[in-house]
């Protein structure tokens, strides 16, 4: 489990695709690494397979992820989010993020507000009944609060999909890979997993 707070920007050093699979090495930063740990790479929960002393990991990357996901866009000099898996006595300063990316969106528009950048996705709409205003959101591993929740078609988005919208801070455009996204750019979405489970107890009661 995570918490959305990204603790580290690493570097992608190799990316390797073997026939539908990808295996890539990171240069994370870390130099506490362990084998078989869980970690969030852009919001995505993978293990690590090898690392090095330098703190250099290596993931596997299943068919079934990258199809899910935007992580197959990434090679060689890319910058991902990090992030470890939280510990008991670690502050929850996010919200409950698993790694279980949803689906994915695109960067529409950033505009900037002051200091700040006021951001605009597309979002598949089969997520919209997840998502809330002033809720939590996880986008490529960051917890983010919503300001603004569409609905499918408004706005200039086809019916499939609808826009969200969110104030990001100095801070977390500084320290995460938001600011070298473009208009157009995959993202990976993780909603609220409580929200998930509300909506199942629901359907069976």
């Amino acid at each position: 489990m995570f918490s959305g707070i990204i603790e580290h920007q690493g570097r992608i050093t190799a990316a390797r695709r073997q026939d539908r699979d990808l295996d890539i090495t990171v240069a994370t930063g870390i130099p506490d690494l362990t084998m078989g740990e869980s970690i969030a790479v852009n919001g995505v929960c993978l293990t690590v397979t090898s690392f090095d002393a330098a703190g250099t990991a290596t993931f596997f990357i299943s068919s079934e992820t990258l199809d899910r996901t935007a992580l197959g866009r990434l090679a060689s000099g890319h910058t991902v989010n990090l992030e470890r898996a939280v510990t008991p006595t670690t502050r929850l300063s996010g919200h409950i993020v698993q790694g279980h990316v949803d689906g994915t969106g695109r960067l529409a528009a950033v505009r900037q507000e002051g200091e700040a950048r006021h951001i605009t996705f597309t979002v598949p709409a089969r997520l919209r009944r997840y998502l809330v205003e002033k809720g939590s959101i996880t986008i490529d591993g960051i917890s983010l609060t919503l300001n603004d929740v569409g609905a499918p078609g408004e706005g200039g988005c086809d019916a499939d999909e609808f826009r969200i919208a969110l104030m990001i801070i100095p801070h977390t455009w500084d320290h995460t890979t938001l600011g070298a996204l473009k208009a157009g750019d995959p993202v990976n979405i993780e909603v609220d997993v409580i929200a998930k489970y509300v909506e199942s107890v629901c359907q069976y009661r």
